[in-house]
């Protein structure tokens, strides 16, 4: 059984990585869109699901997330261009906000195909930023296939006062998770998955 990341992110290809796994990256081609008043929680444990079924297969076991940002209620994806990532940091600025990652396992089990999932919770407490600092963070390029328009890894980081949470939500994969999930498929991290045989 070969494990695969649905996901074409390498913060998540990082984090797994990072905590000893050996496996394929498989980028899904889904249909992201939000279902009209779908709750932040339902959709994102969705989308994760849907990523990691697109992927899995007889001897492939897929592993998915997606993450969003909310504040205030509203739901922040990724910025659809550089005026659009502006204005979510705009509204972020200054404020906490929530971070939701959900994450699936896909694959098959005593024969039968099995999808299991889980979804976490962040809270981020973001610096006041002024017009220059956001337009300059966004001609960097980083925020524009960020959820939330920033990212904790890297240049976004500088504006992240508290994280109330896991870090690893935040960058998008929880990673205190996997383990669980992945253990539900019989998957134990040992001598010859880290050596990749």
């Amino acid at each position: 059984m070969r494990l695969v990341l649905a996901s074409r992110s390498p913060r998540r290809a990082a984090l797994l990585s990072q905590i000893g796994y050996v496996f394929e990256v498989e980028p899904p081609d889904i249909d992201e869109t939000r279902f009209p008043d779908e709750e932040p929680v339902k959709y994102v444990e969705r989308i994760a699901r849907a990523k990691a079924e697109a992927v899995a297969g007889e001897e492939k076991l897929a592993i998915a997330a997606d993450t969003i940002v909310v504040h205030e209620g509203h739901v922040l994806g990724k910025p659809g261009h550089p005026e659009e990532a502006r204005a979510m940091l705009r509204r972020i600025q200054g404020a906490e906000h929530e971070v939701l990652t959900g994450l699936a396992v896909a694959g098959m089990v005593d024969g039968g195909f099995v999808v299991r999932s889980l979804v976490d919770m962040t809270t981020v407490r973001m610096a006041p930023m002024i017009e220059s600092e956001i337009v300059d963070y966004v001609s960097s390029g980083e925020p524009l296939d960020k959820a939330g328009a920033y990212g904790i890894g890297g240049l976004g980081g500088r504006f992240i006062e508290a994280v109330v949470g896991s870090p690893a939500t935040v960058a998008g994969l929880p990673i205190h998770l996997v383990h669980r999930l992945l253990s539900a498929f019989g998957v134990e991290l040992s001598r010859s998955i880290l050596s990749g045989h």
